[in-house]
């Protein structure tokens, strides 16, 4: 399983040399295909409920795009700690569209079909709104997906408020939890009091979109 913790990376070019991406390197890869501040890509995809759902029909609305693959021990930091849950009920209490995407091809970690979702969602107790179904990775790429969890918050005129990380902490610690920002509720609470979220760009952590 191939794990991305985005701060710092090495990667080894030739003659054994060593060449660090910046953070600042891997922000900008991270907004390339959302910016901040930035018309939220469109979708189109189906629910769970086998509903075709796209961007303009939650014009008006501050949405949570939650990218999310249940088998990878980040997603079940959250998930299995109640945090998830927490979060999202949070946000949806306050008038929050809470929508889940799956965008793992079929076969890989993570995939499941539409009762499988619905199950996952029952057995977990989550509170999304709805969970999007992209097997074929659309709307995952559309918005750069890089990692589940990667969260975005768009705003009421649909662009882009938040791109990044759920929390500050990276790791699959639940006991991390309490110590870190939670960027999605902070995010959140910003947008609410009518200022812009700070940070709103970070550099998302967990295993890799299985695309």
């Amino acid at each position: 399983m191939r794990l991305f913790n985005r701060d710092r990376i090495t990667l080894m070019a030739g003659g054994g040399a060593a060449a660090v991406i910046t953070i600042a390197a891997l922000l900008v890869s991270t907004a390339s295909a959302a910016p901040v501040g930035q018309a939220a890509p469109a979708f189109k995809e189906v629910n769970t409920a086998g509903q075709t759902v796209q961007l303009s029909d939650f014009a008006g609305k501050t949405v949570v795009l939650e990218w999310t693959n249940n088998g990878c021990p980040f997603v079940q930091k959250h998930y299995n700690s109640g945090n998830m849950q927490k979060t999202q009920e949070a946000a949806t209490k306050e008038g929050v569209v809470w929508i889940s995407v799956i965008s793992s091809k079929p076969g890989s970690q993570g995939y499941v079909q539409a009762a499988g979702a619905d199950k996952l969602t029952k057995d977990r107790s989550a509170h999304p709104t709805m969970v999007l179904l992209d097997p074929d990775g659309s709307m995952g790429h559309a918005y750069g997906a890089k990692t589940t969890p990667h969260m975005f918050i768009i705003t009421p005129d649909q662009k882009i408020a938040y791109n990044g990380a759920i929390d500050s902490i990276k790791s699959s610690n639940q006991a991390d939890i309490p110590k870190a920002t939670n960027y999605v509720l902070a995010g959140l609470t910003a947008l609410k009091a009518g200022k812009q979220p700070d940070p709103a760009l970070t550099v998302p952590y967990g295993c890799d979109v299985k695309y």
